[in-house]
């Protein structure tokens, strides 16, 4: 007799829902048997969502900058649809420049979402886990944390500290039950990725440069020879948000397609 899907039961919470590697987060964990909190700041996606999969998705805006906000929902999500036993930090913005020509405010922005958005986030379910003896954290970070990046200095910084923010708290809940991991995807084809073509009138060869690498930006190519859907970095995530992944905490895993080389 099958035991049915391994997440029947379970709860999760996804920031960044609307689109891309949330969107596909979200199939993932509904097509695994879990219910989703789905969030965005954009509310069209989430609730184009909670209109395809029904009663499995409850939709609502979030901005993870507002740590009083994430607080609120997070409780409200508690109150009304039971104890939480996953979040995957997904909700990430890119601003690409280089360092001369940043300005205060992109740096600022991409900090207020990608790193302390992660924070606000994970410090609220991890109160909440740690005191029921159980859950999982899962942040979606980027291979760009663990390895240089023209014209990418405030993402990929941000990205490295919510990867090391991750791992800290993982140490700390790691005793009560609580498991935290990343997942660090490469090029993924996101509106994000196609926004770094937007001055490429052929997207196809676009693409090929990014698999090919490129010398001049000291770019390595994708040795798999191909850029992932969202749904590879879904699959990544639901992985460690499983009991398949019981004994793995405070672990960064690329999804890259070896891109980089594990620098």
């Amino acid at each position: 007799m099958s035991a049915g899907p391994e997440l029947a039961g379970r709860l999760a919470l996804v920031t960044g829902a609307g689109r891309g590697i949330g969107e596909a987060v979200v199939a993932a964990l509904v097509e695994h048997g879990a219910r989703v909190l789905a969030t965005d700041l954009a509310p069209e996606g989430v609730a184009a969502l909670a209109d395809k999969y029904g009663e499995q998705v409850t939709a609502r805006p979030l901005d993870v900058t507002d740590g009083a906000a994430v607080e609120a929902l997070v409780a409200e999500g508690e109150r009304t649809l039971g104890p939480l036993d996953i979040a995957v930090n997904v909700a990430g913005i890119l601003r690409s420049s280089d360092v001369v020509d940043l300005t205060d405010e992109d740096w600022a922005a991409t900090f207020a979402v990608n790193t302390n958005g992660v924070f606000h986030v994970s410090r609220s379910v991890a109160r909440r886990m740690a005191g029921r003896g159980r859950g999982s954290v899962v942040t979606v970070a980027s291979n760009a944390a663990g390895i240089p990046r023209a014209g990418m200095a405030a993402y990929a910084a941000s990205k490295a500290a919510a990867v090391m923010f991750t791992k800290c708290l993982g140490l700390e809940v790691a005793s009560r039950g609580v498991r935290c991991n990343t997942v660090s995807p490469g090029s993924t084809l996101t509106d994000m990725q196609r926004a770094l073509w937007a001055d490429s009138t052929d997207q196809a060869a676009a693409a090929r440069r990014v698999i090919e690498g490129d010398l001049a930006s000291h770019r390595t190519g994708i040795p798999l020879g191909r850029i992932a859907d969202p749904a590879d970095v879904a699959d990544a995530v639901v992985f460690l948000a499983s009991d398949r992944a019981r004994h793995i905490t405070m672990h960064d895993l690329y999804v890259d397609g070896g891109a980089t080389l594990r620098a």
